[in-house]
């Protein structure tokens, strides 16, 4: 099996850059990256496995939804299916 070290170069989300590019490796949990570096504009970041992040419409999109749920009584909100978001494309 493929060990990660130090350095090394993985390809994760860059939230500088919105895509995704080369990073390095600058820090290491259970042989899992943690921290990573664009190779790019040299944004340190967590670690976020080539996801991006969701975006801010989405978040309040959701969070509306369930205020308006929680407000009908006898309404049980259904849990939301996991999904990932598709990359955004710069305009």
């Amino acid at each position: 099996m493929f060990q990660l070290r130090l350095g090394d170069d993985v390809d994760d989300y860059c939230i500088k850059c919105k895509r995704l590019t080369n990073h390095s490796i600058l820090s290491l949990v259970n042989s899992e990256p943690a921290k990573v570096r664009c190779r790019t504009c040299y944004n340190e970041g967590p670690y976020r496995k080539g996801e991006a992040p969701p975006s801010k419409k989405d978040l309040k999109k959701a969070e509306l939804f369930k205020s308006v749920l929680g407000s009908i009584p006898g309404a049980q909100p259904e849990p939301e299916p996991e999904k990932k978001p598709a990359p955004r494309k710069k305009s």
